[in-house]
């Protein structure tokens, strides 16, 4: 039995690097884990999916995750777009990156403002929060599958640059200790 993630998010947001990260992460404790990337007509803004999947056995599906047991939205906006939820296993659960503390509509839902968490640490590429990162905190709150500190030393392994993995790393905890379960969500 493996977890299944679905992130959505938008081309440049950092959705595929959010993955991978989470990934390593779980490598770090000792776990098995997927990261995978769902490339079609990617331009940056467009809608993409990742998934991925996490176990404490080894994983032998390789494909993407059609029924997942949660779903990281990385852009507020793209629930308007595009149906997030589909899919979604009963008692699935939600993590979704808003500026509001509203959950979706039966579903447990997890709320962190990772784009201000982003901004506040300079995670801007060409005008754009970076909030993948950020994200990876409300992920290991929300889902208790690897810890904070995995998702920094994962984050740390990530960028080369020793002051970019400390900013991302700072967002990571940032957002873990922000992220609450939204408004009226069961």
């Amino acid at each position: 039995m493996y977890l299944e993630l679905r992130f959505h998010g938008r081309g440049g947001e950092g959705a595929v690097t959010a993955a991978t990260i989470l990934a390593r992460a779980a490598v770090l404790e000792g776990k098995y884990a997927q990261a995978i990337p769902n490339f079609s007509a990617e331009r940056r803004g467009a809608p993409v999916e990742v998934y991925s999947r996490i176990s404490d056995k080894p994983i032998e599906k390789h494909s993407q995750v059609r029924n997942p047991d949660a779903i990281v939205v990385l852009d507020y906006e793209l629930i308007k777009m595009v149906n997030v939820l589909s899919g979604l296993k009963p008692n699935g659960i939600a993590i979704v990156n808003s500026p509001v503390n509203e959950p979706l509509d039966n579903v447990k839902t997890y709320c962190v403002d990772a784009t201000k968490i982003a901004k506040s640490h300079n995670l801007v590429i060409s005008g754009w929060p970076t909030v993948n990162t950020a994200i990876l905190g409300a992920v290991s709150k929300a889902l208790g599958i690897v810890s904070i500190d995995s998702i920094s030393n994962a984050i740390a392994e990530q960028f080369s640059s020793p002051n970019i993995a400390k900013a991302n790393a700072a967002a990571a905890l940032d957002a873990y200790k922000m992220t609450s379960l939204c408004g009226d969500s069961y």
